[in-house]
């Protein structure tokens, strides 16, 4: 890395939210509020006041406490695949953060991200599993099952606090921040606090070198894959250790639109890459093309790959690196505990 990153709001809020320092307790009242309404919520679902809906197959729901990018979409693909390796068919439901749409849509390749979010669709590309995306969960999940109903599974995409919709298991996934402060938003990064102890169905997942709260749980192995050519990578071309290795000496840009981009600065730093990081907001459209047109060689998520069309870089080599991400094998066979064999009637819990 040859020059320090800008600083964005969201590293700048995220520098807030890891300590008790002025600006967190200047917040402190507001998210009093925040807790006392989601309390509230929480309640209501628990009371039996809010309906919470049963779906006639089994539900994994994926999400995090802690605000921003945690880990989930990778953690979500992961479950596909070991679903898929014991018999499962499973399916994918998410909001599809950032979409220009409302109501249900199903996920195709050809799909734009603009309408059906970036994630979503890099999940049905690099799955194969068929995605539907939906603000609100429960349709989403049953437009699912009416266009795939030979799905046996629903894998829910940052669901954990859509409480209408029922599940069979949920996994908390956790990054490098743990709880931060511990405080709830604004004054700190939690969306809830930080349970006692496991909850019932509940399996953790640690997107880091080691737990960062504690809470038992397992720990993912986080590394790339290899790299591709953007026009590759788009046909289904798998990544490759020697492409990211002939990308040595090359003077790149690395250009990120995620939530945690020095997490993929610090992987390519790694793997032994020299470059200028470009730091772009999460979910960044890519309307137009962010780097210098005298830009020769750029390495890019595939985050932000679903959001580029090969024909848009002129005479720019554009590579993607690709995450390998792999859960332990004692975190898969938690999970899969929790749930029913293949082919087993099954109706899902309350939240």
């Amino acid at each position: 890395m040859n020059q320090s990153t800008p600083d964005g709001l969201e590293q700048r809020l995220q520098r807030v939210w890891q300590a008790r320092g002025p600006a967190a307790w200047a917040l402190l009242p507001l998210a009093a509020l925040f807790g006392a309404v989601t309390g509230l919520r929480r309640a209501l679902y628990r009371w039996g006041w809010l309906p919470t809906s049963t779906l006639p197959v089994p539900v994994i729901v994926v999400g995090n406490l802690i605000a921003g990018g945690a880990g989930k979409t990778p953690t979500v693909m992961a479950i596909v695949h070991t679903l898929r390796g014991l018999g499962h068919v499973p399916g994918i439901v998410s909001r599809g953060h950032g979409r220009q749409a409302d109501g249900c849509l199903v996920v195709t390749r050809d799909t734009p991200a603009t309408r059906c979010g970036d994630e979503p669709l890099l999940m049905h590309l690099r799955t194969g599993a068929p995605v539907v995306v939906g603000r609100d969960r429960v349709a989403a999940a049953r437009r699912l099952l009416e266009r795939h109903p030979a799905v046996t599974v629903i894998v829910a995409d940052d669901g954990l606090q859509h409480l209408h919709l029922g599940r069979t298991a949920q996994v908390l996934v956790f990054d490098e921040r743990g709880v931060g402060n511990g405080w709830l938003l604004p004054a700190g990064p939690l969306r809830e606090r930080l349970p006692h102890a496991v909850p019932d169905r509940t399996v953790v997942l640690y997107n880091a070198a080691k737990p960062t709260t504690a809470l038992h749980g397992a720990v993912a192995q986080r590394g790339l894959a290899g790299a591709v050519s953007l026009a590759a990578w788009w046909q289904g071309q798998a990544p490759s250790m020697d492409t990211l290795e002939a990308l040595r000496g090359r003077a790149l840009v690395a250009a990120a639109g995620v939530a945690r981009p020095q997490r993929f600065f610090a992987m390519l730093h790694d793997a032994g890459l020299t470059f200028t990081p470009l730091v772009l907001p999460d979910h960044h459209a890519y309307l137009t093309l962010p780097w210098p047109d005298t830009s020769a060689d750029v390495v890019l998520t595939e985050k932000d790959a679903v959001k580029i069309d090969p024909q848009r870089i002129g005479s720019t080599r554009v590579w993607v690196a690709a995450l390998d991400f792999r859960p332990t094998a004692a975190f898969d066979a938690a999970l899969t505990a929790l749930l029913p064999p293949p082919g087993t009637a099954h109706g899902n819990a309350p939240a």
